[in-house]
């Protein structure tokens, strides 16, 4: 018997003490046990009910707008996942961005797919760096996990396929995603493109990006414009 057949053989042994141990595991279950289990299966499943129903009350499933700055301090106290399109009504690439968000948000109702125009909102666009139009922010329990600007990561193109919006949107877990994150879907895209720091630039917010430190998301100056900080917001974000 050679190395390799041997080696083949005991890995053989394994998986089946493995599936014999499972095997016995289930044999040994009493009345007790199998209804423990279908009682924590129907706890799981209401569980799961009640998240659907609560997101879907939060605005999840559906592709809105936000009309005003003060709305963004409401959605990060309701949706713990938050996939958020900052646009002009004047960039091309923005409608794009649209297409594909409103794909996504009846298809991950865990995650709120949301927009803002940036010329409207200028607090939000400062604290958050928007420089380029347009730029895709994605927010975890308040916390900025992830920032797609223009579409340099997209593949650098405009037809780009909501698969490949979908995969690199999924990079940090803001949604649930059940592919390879490794691999662009279909390897549409030349993953020497994924390394490069260029941007797509368009829009008035024209300029280099700098990385943002997710602590300084929801910290900073107080707008200077119309929107005005409750004082319980002061608070909570400790100014």
């Amino acid at each position: 018997m050679s190395k390799l057949e041997d080696q083949l053989l005991q890995v053989t042994k394994v998986i089946e003490k493995q599936v014999d141990a499972a095997i016995e595991k289930i044999e040994n279950l009493d009345v007790n046990d199998i209804e423990n289990i279908r009682q924590q299966r129907i706890k799981e499943l209401k569980e799961k009910e009640q998240k659907r129903i609560d997101w879907l009350a939060n605005g999840h499933g559906q592709y809105d707008e936000l009309k005003e700055e003060k709305q963004f301090f409401e959605i990060i106290k309701k949706s713990d996942n938050i996939v958020l399109h900052f646009y002009t009504n004047t960039n091309e690439r923005s409608r794009i961005v649209d297409m594909h968000m409103k794909k996504l948000a009846p298809k991950h109702i865990e995650t709120l797919f949301t927009k803002i125009n940036a010329e409207k909102s200028p607090f939000l666009s400062e604290r958050l760096k928007i420089k380029i139009i347009p730029t895709i922010v994605c927010i975890q329990k308040g916390i900025l996990v992830d920032k797609i600007i223009g579409f340099s990561t997209l593949g650098n193109r405009d037809d780009f396929t909501t698969d490949v919006f979908e995969w690199r949107i999924a990079q940090n877990q803001v949604i649930e995603y059940e592919g390879d994150l490794t691999i662009p879907p279909g390897e549409q895209v030349d993953k020497s493109i994924y390394k490069s720091g260029r941007k797509i630039r368009s829009g008035i917010f024209n300029g280099e990006d700098d990385d943002l430190d997710v602590e300084e998301v929801l910290v900073g100056e107080k707008p200077t414009q119309s929107y005005e900080l409750t004082a319980e917001e002061e608070a909570e974000l400790g100014l």
